[in-house]
């Protein structure tokens, strides 16, 4: 089983280095050495910044690929309208368990995601400046570099700035939770969607934007908009951050121009030669084949041209020797852990959908894969934030990329393969690890007993559905971490002694020349090697 990923892994390029020009000089490029290696800025109007930021054809990093220029112009717009001074807001909560870059450019790089931050503000007329961190060393790593900028949060400033600490959490890097912890609150998502554009920090109109798009637009001011162009492709240009793990040797961040083949970027982190498949985004993107693989570039056309997306920037390629759904139903018993709690499809949908993959791989059936089917269908789309979205989009990818597997498991009751655990989740220590592990434990229904009473569905609604005949649906439901209480609770109430909880079997000795088993623990750098 892999180790979780650490905050600044190994740093590669290809091509000439942008974002991580003078990676090779220091572990971190303080404001001295940051305006040695990339010069002085001078700052820009509004709209010459707009305009660059369309000229480079800029999106935004973070996974929705939303037009930087467009968000500017919108929050300038209801700036100007309302009369208020907006807010601007460096996104850097990365709480994905396979996503680095942006730590890697907060620890390393922070002075130059702060530029392209500060020419945003400037050409706003911005008067505050929030950084949202998740780690210990970004936070550690954007203090220092406000100090060494003279910046602070105290009054009177010309600038206020400040970071804001959230959880390590899928949902907390999302925008209205960020917005929300900045306001004070939780960082959840709120439960209805505003437009941070409109309202957001304070009710102020709100420029949020990923830590590495802030990075590339400072790049595209200094060199200008023809020379950035000269990298890449002409539709995309520019380089692209990703973070490459999952069944490779050598875990990496790398800075690649648009354009580069997706094979040579997993062949430079020693991923197999004709991996079953490459989940591409991160854990809200999609599934491709080797075939595809091979066939596509690192770009967010070429990527979507074959099933995939470029998303967060996460790449993960799953070798043979590994049972794939086995793969994605760890990931998706922490996706269900990771809800806020605050709307149905997120707190009900993704547990069940999490179940029914359970019930496909510990032999459902046709019957079980209907149901997930159905689950994951009704998820789509009704979601107060994105999560749940993500979440049923890597759902149904898995079906569709991995149907001779899904084939083998509903009609031949399994695949055959162990499931080696080389999806990166979060290890001890992690703040909601507990909810986001299996307890191994499943519920069970004693059908000579069960009289239809229902009640065990009313108390643990994710793992017991009822069908048309008013008796549990599916049994032999994994159980996660997060609904144990609930599920014991269910099999107390139950009238009829129906239901009980199956305890796991022991655990196999790991087999010869197989994956090593984990030390307990194994804490992270605030500032690795990253060479």
């Amino acid at each position: 089983m892999n180790a979780p990923l650490p905050d600044v892994p190994e740093v590669r390029v290809v091509g000439l280095p942008q974002l991580t020009q003078g990676f090779d000089l220091v572990e971190r490029l303080d404001l001295s050495m940051h305006l040695k290696v990339h010069g002085p800025l001078e700052p820009l109007t509004g709209e010459l910044l707009a305009q660059l930021a369309e000229n480079i054809t800029l999106r935004g990093r973070g996974g929705a690929g939303f037009p930087f220029g467009k968000k500017l112009r919108a929050v300038a717009k209801a700036s100007i309208r309302r009369g208020v001074r907006p807010v601007v807001v460096i996104n850097g909560s990365e709480g994905e368990p396979a996503c680095r870059k942006d730590t890697v450019l907060l620890n390393r790089a922070p002075h130059l995601i702060l530029d392209g931050a500060l020419l945003a503000a400037e050409a706003l007329g911005a008067r505050t400046l929030v950084v949202a961190v998740t780690r210990n060393s970004t936070e550690i790593s954007m203090r220092a570099a406000l100090a060494e900028r003279g910046l602070s949060d105290r009054r009177g400033q010309q600038l206020r700035a400040r970071v804001v600490r959230t959880p390590e959490r899928m949902v907390s890097g999302e925008a209205s939770s960020v917005i929300r912890a900045a306001n004070g609150g939780p960082a959840l998502p709120p439960g209805r969607r505003e437009r941070a554009a409109e309202s957001g920090i304070g009710g102020a109109p709100t420029l949020l934007s990923n830590a590495e798009t802030y990075a590339q637009l400072a790049i595209g001011a200094r060199i200008g908009a023809r020379r950035y162009g000269h990298t890449g492709l002409d539709a995309e240009p520019g380089t692209v951050m990703l973070t490459v793990s999952g069944a490779v040797a050598r875990p990496m961040v790398v800075e690649v121009p648009t354009g580069v083949p997706l094979r040579y970027v997993l062949q430079l982190a020693g991923a197999p030669p004709l991996p079953q498949g490459v989940l591409t985004g991160g854990y809200h993107g999609n599934w491709i084949d080797s075939v595809a693989a091979h066939d596509a570039v690192v770009s967010r056309e070429s990527l979507a041209a074959v099933g995939g997306s470029l998303g967060a920037g996460a790449i993960l390629p799953i070798g043979p020797e590994t049972c794939p759904l086995g793969e994605a139903l760890r990931v998706a018993n922490w996706l269900a852990a990771e809800t806020s709690g605050q709307c149905g499809p997120c707190r009900l949908g993704l547990p069940a959908a999490a179940g029914g993959l359970s019930d496909v791989l510990n032999g459902g059936g046709p019957a079980a894969l209907e149901a997930l089917r159905e689950v994951t269908q009704a998820v789509r789309g009704r979601g107060a934030c994105k999560h749940p979205d993500g979440s049923a989009r890597f759902f149904m990818s898995t079906l569709s990329a991995f149907t001779d597997d899904l084939a083998a498991h509903v009609l031949d009751g399994g695949c055959g393969r162990d499931t080696t655990g080389v999806l990166p989740l979060p290890g001890p220590g992690y703040q909601t690890a507990e909810e986001s592990i299996p307890s191994g434990e499943k519920l069970a229904v004693d059908w000579t007993l069960c009289q239809g009473h229902g009640l065990c569905a009313d108390i643990v609604p994710e793992l017991i559905r009822l069908g048309a005949d008013g008796f549990p649906a599916l049994a032999d439901a994994s159980v996660p971490m997060h609904l144990r209480g609930r599920a014991q609770r269910a099999v107390r109430r139950c009238p009829a002694l129906a239901l009980r909880i199956e305890q796991p079997a022991p655990q196999r000795p790991a087999r010869q020349g197989g994956p090593a088993a984990l030390p307990p623990g194994g804490g992270r750098k605030a500032l690795g090697m990253g060479r």
